[in-house]
């Protein structure tokens, strides 16, 4: 058994928790390494031993988050029942995940203005997006509908956005419960319009295409 790497992984991850801790507190630009490694009771070259700085730190950090993230809205959706059913309920998972205090300020808030707006939407790509992705093409990849992949992703987007805006809205509402209800109800009643559409055959127009009669 390798004692010294259980200790560097050890190590490693108490640097992350206690950054993790500090960056949902404080935020990025008020956490210093000198808290961090006071907070893992480590010294700073067993900080620099595993991450470059602070960025590097906060990435660690915020991969954990979008993870754990990640998890809960998979799980969510896998739930038993049709897929209109597990759409439903995973994006009510990630109307709840966007209201936690570790996204908000990890993912929402600092993510952005720390990775740049470029680099930290490409992680977006493979993270909770990713999940919002899935759920919404489990629903609507359909031969009834006939999308193509670009169509698909901007449904997806639209989702994303909307479900972020919304869960932000209900964190820093003074009724978040009922806010919270709403939200859900609106996702719900989105949904369900989105398959009479599609059980009807009423999908989205081309450019220029008359609409649909019943």
């Amino acid at each position: 058994m390798d004692v010294r790497g259980q200790g560097s992984s050890a190590t490693r991850t108490s640097l992350v928790d206690a950054a993790e801790a500090l960056f949902v507190e404080h935020g990025y630009a008020a956490t210093s390494l000198d808290a961090i490694v006071a907070g893992a009771d480590v010294t700073k070259g067993a900080l620099y031993h595993h991450f470059s700085g602070k960025q590097a730190i906060f990435e660690a950090a915020l991969d954990r988050v979008e993870e754990r993230a990640a998890v809960a809205v998979r799980q969510a959706a896998a739930a038993p029942g049709d897929p209109w059913t597990g759409a439903a309920a995973g994006l009510r998972a990630f109307l709840d995940v966007v209201r936690e205090p570790g996204y908000r300020q990890l993912v929402v808030a600092d993510g952005p203005a720390v990775l740049g707006h470029e680099r930290f939407r490409e992680r977006e790509e493979t993270s909770t997006y990713a999940v919002v992705d899935e759920i919404v093409r489990s629903v609507l990849d359909s031969d009834t509908w006939d999308l193509d992949d670009a169509m698909l992703a901007t449904f997806a987007r639209i989702f994303f956005g909307a479900l972020s805006a919304a869960g932000g809205a209900v964190a820093a509402s003074d009724d978040a419960a009922s806010a919270a209800d709403r939200a859900e109800r609106a996702i719900e009643a989105v949904l369900t319009g989105l398959r009479e559409l599609l059980e009807a055959g009423r999908g989205p127009r081309e450019p220029g295409a008359a609409p649909a009669t019943s």
